[in-house]
This record gives structure tokens, sequence and C-alpha cells, in this order.
């Protein structure tokens, strides 16, 4: 005799019945964020890389990276690595124990990806990161800065949490959500979480054996969001709780996520290939999403007074630069909210400001080639960048 669902299960039946549509194909997607965890990185018995598997993934990254795709990376296994290098006991580690593995592990990990990913002939750039840098409104703007410039240059950015400053009150404590703001940072339309499990289930598979496989979540429900699960392994820090967590994070910023095995050697072209996976649905993509964090999320801190020609070349899709800029109102600082007004004093969108206050009032009404000139460094060319901005009416 069955036993009746529970409201988890219910919920978790329902998602999966109203996906309708096919899950998404990977080549559909052109920012791709690929988590991979200490546990499926190293060997918990020996505490070594393993280097096979990697080697396999660097693969499958290169061929995303052929594609025409932009790759970031986030990888733990530093402070795996580390241990073993100083043989510390297999006991849970203290703070800065943890802190000590992690600055002798980094390198280790560093040059594993430089090299796994030179062999495929990409360039890889280590980038790491604490959750200061993602909440700090300066610090964030650097970080996306810096990423951004590394995938124009055809770089894949190996990013990981900085466990060697990191303390327990401040650090993420776990690279499910950690990748998860760097999709959202980023604006990734895809997080790709490879996991020892190859999805979401309706029960532990392990200890449920009856537990029915959910390919695609269209909408992270209360219920849903309620499903907790215990870390895996030894190494891994995270469980299905936080793979929950990390895909409300994502596709709120507007990227879908998918939970697939990575067991298997070529772990990417598998789900390529039809393996089973966990598709999670974002409701809408990463422009938009952030437009309208821009538009509603966010207090305005200061008033921009634009020319006409400003204001026309913001509806043809420019970004707004200093020469159109006629008056400075507020006391802003750079990556904060302003309103841009027209002639007539109309709103005509709102955006994120590249500069603070003081620079904004020096270099406004001036041609871009003057910025160095006027602040003593070489600013960004535009006021507020395309990328950035919303225009009233829909447009930007």
């Amino acid at each position: 005799m069955n036993r009746p669902a529970s409201p988890l299960e219910a919920a978790l039946h329902a998602a999966a019945d109203a996906a309708g549509a096919p899950a998404p194909q990977l080549s559909s997607f052109r920012r791709i964020v690929v988590k991979v965890g200490s546990a499926l990185l190293v060997d918990s018995t020996r505490g070594a890389l393993r280097h096979a598997w990697l080697a396999a993934l660097a693969e499958d990254v290169a061929n995303l990276h052929r594609e025409g795709k932009q790759v970031l990376v986030v990888s733990s296994g530093a402070i795996a690595l580390g241990r073993n290098v100083l043989k510390l006991p297999k006991r849970p580690l203290k703070l800065e124990e943890s802190q000590a593995a992690a600055a002798v592990g980094q390198i280790a990990l560093g040059r594993a990806w430089s090299e796994a990913l030179a062999h495929e002939g990409v360039t890889a750039g280590q980038i790491l990161i604490t959750l200061g840098d993602t909440e700090e409104r300066r610090r964030y703007l650097n970080a996306r800065s810096t990423i951004a410039k590394l995938l124009e240059l055809k770089v894949v950015p190996v990013i990981n949490e900085n466990d060697t400053v990191a303390t327990s009150e401040i650090r993420y404590g776990d690279n499910d959500r950690l990748a998860a703001r760097v999709a959202g940072m980023t604006s990734a339309d895809l997080l790709v979480l490879l996991s020892d499990i190859d999805g979401l289930y309706t029960a532990p598979p392990n200890d449920d054996p009856s537990a029915d496989f959910i390919p695609v979540v269209p909408r992270i429900s209360a219920e849903i969001e309620a499903m907790a699960g215990g870390a895996g392994t030894e190494l891994s820090r995270g469980g299905m709780k936080t793979k929950i967590e990390a895909a409300k994070i994502a596709t709120t910023a507007g990227a879908h996520m998918v939970i697939a095995s990575g067991k298997v050697k070529n772990p990417i072209r598998a789900v390529e290939t039809g393996a089973r996976c966990t598709w999670f649905l974002a409701p809408a993509n990463p422009v938009a999403s952030r437009k309208r964090w821009i538009a509603g999320a966010l207090e305005p801190r200061g008033v921009l007074h634009l020319d006409a020609g400003a204001v026309a070349a913001l509806r043809r899709g420019s970004s707004l630069l200093p020469a159109g800029v006629k008056r400075v109102e507020g006391d802003f600082q750079r990556g904060d909210a302003v309103v841009l007004r027209g002639p007539d004093g109309a709103e005509i969108g709102r955006g994120l400001v590249a500069y603070d206050h003081d620079y904004a009032e020096k270099i406004k009404g001036r041609s871009s080639d003057e910025i160095a000139e006027l602040i003593g460094f070489e600013g960004r060319t535009a006021m507020v960048h395309r990328d950035d901005l919303v225009i009233a009416g829909g447009g930007g």
C-alpha cells in the first residue's frame, strides 16, 4: 500500500507537472557559471586532487569556450588540498587551521586549474572574494568590472571564497551560495552546480528508495524552500538545502540553475547529451532582472540633469556621457542609483552612476577625453553605462 504524499512531495510533483515545456539546452545560454565542490575535486581518502576528472571537466569548459560561451568557474578545494599538505588531523578544523590550509591549498588549486585549462588552450585567471565583496557596493562594482574585463579578454575566471581571511561570522559557509552570488553579480544566465547527486528528489534517495526524481522546478515555492539536507560528505559543507537556497538567489537574479552529477567524467557534456539533472527556471533573464532592480528596488541618491542631446542619445540606447550632464544634485557615491531628468525636469530614467558626486561635479558637461586631467586618474568614459541604465517607457 502506497503511503500518502507529504505536502512537500505534492508541491514538488505539482512543480514537475507544471513545467510542461522541455528542459532548457546548454547551447541556448551565453554566460555560464560552473560550480565545483571539494568532494568532486579532491579524493577524500588521499587528500589529493583528482587530476583525470579535472582534465575532463577542463575539456568541457574549453568546449563551451570555443562555442563562444563565456564561462566562469567557482571552485572549492583549497582547504581540502592544504590540510593534506600540512598533515592536519581529520577532525573538524579550527578557524585558524582552515585559514592556514587555505593559504597553502589555494596555490595548488590555482595551479591545477591553470594547467588543466592551458592544456586545452584556455587562459585561467584567479579571483578570491569574500562576502563583503558582494555586499559592499564599491567592492562589488570592482569585482564585477574585473570579471567583465577577464571575460572580454577571453579568460576563464576561477573564483573561490577567500578562506584565508574569511571568518565564521562573515563567510558564505558553502560555495553553492557563493556561486549563486557570482552568477547574479556577473549577470550570468546559467548556473551549473556539479554535485554528488544528480538532481532534486522528493526525499533523500539514499534513505528512501521510493523517492521520485524532479526534472524541472519552474518556481521555488515555500514548500521547496523548506527542503533540508545535511552535508553529503566529509569534505562538502553543502547539502540540498543550500542548493535550493542557491537556486533562489540565482533565479531571482535571472539565471536558470541546473543541478547535475559530477561523479562522471565530462559532466557538462553529460548534461548536454541528456543526462538526468534538475533545472530551476528563472522568471526573467538577467538583463531584465537587473533593470527591474535598478528601476524599482534602489533608493535614488541624487539627480543628473541632462541636455536634449543626451536624452535623445539615451533613447537610442547609448550610455550617458559626462558631456550631456548639465547639473548634478545629491550626495551620492559610485554605484548609487540616480534619477535622470531632461531639460523640462521630467524623469527620463534611472541608473547606477559611475562616479562619486564630487567627481561627477568636476566632469559634468566635459568631454570624456578630459576626465583624466580633471580628476587626476583614468576614469570610466560613461557617467552611467547603458548596462546600468533604465529608460522610462521601456527603453534602455
